[in-house]
């Protein structure tokens, strides 16, 4: 039966898409897609691309199995050795290539959780600057959202306004509102209006 079992390989920008054509006997048909499934769930993930090629490559593998399975088993005493199955891919060692995606999506989601970027409305920040809760101006914040009941949290967002910095003019729509962080680069600018849940010290100036 004709069949096409494709595979991939990602290195960082580079990338191979791999492909054996039939005809397959229901043996070798099966023994080719695991292998060459095996070899994807490893080779596979290891650029930005290839983790969304990769999945792709394997879901179109799956129709091209389907037809495999349903041919009959090779008659005693053909001619020719039917190539040997071996085992299923998720007997294998390579599954865990599963893991890889799973892993830098859970890596990913972690180091874009605490990013004041994607913080709204109700999200708390701490400010690990050392002018943190200082009173003054701080222009170089090293600010995290972190769960509202974390001791660090130093203020909540009760607003957030995109594709500006005017803080002032801003975070006036929110009579809570002591103070705000502003994020610039490129075009990219955002503005958080900021409600203190910490005391800020009273700042004496002598001359």
């Amino acid at each position: 039966m004709d069949a096409t079992i494709r595979g991939h390989q990602g290195f960082v920008i580079v990338m191979r898409y791999l492909k054996r054509r039939g005809p397959f006997c229901r043996t070798c048909g099966i023994a080719t897609h695991r292998e060459m499934t095996s070899d994807t769930l490893w080779q596979g993930w290891w650029g930005i691309p290839s983790m969304i090629v990769n999945p792709i490559v394997m879901l179109f593998n799956i129709p091209q199995r389907l037809k495999i399975n349903k041919l009959a088993e090779p008659l005693p005493g053909a001619p020719g050795t039917p190539m040997d199955t071996g085992k299923p891919v998720y007997l294998r060692p390579t599954i865990v290539g599963l893991l890889i995606p799973a892993v830098l999506i859970a890596l990913l989601f972690t180091l874009l959780k605490d990013d004041p970027e994607f913080a709204k409305a109700g999200d708390c920040v701490h400010n690990s600057s050392p002018l943190a809760m200082s009173g003054l101006n701080d222009n170089n914040p090293d600010v995290k959202v972190v769960p509202c009941s974390d001791p660090q949290a130093d203020a909540r967002v009760v607003g957030r306004a995109d594709d500006t910095t005017d803080g002032e003019a801003e975070c006036r729509k929110y009579p809570d509102a002591d103070s705000y962080f502003t994020y610039k680069r490129g075009s990219d600018k955002y503005l958080l209006c900021l409600t203190s849940l910490k005391p800020r010290p009273k700042l004496t100036f002598t001359p």
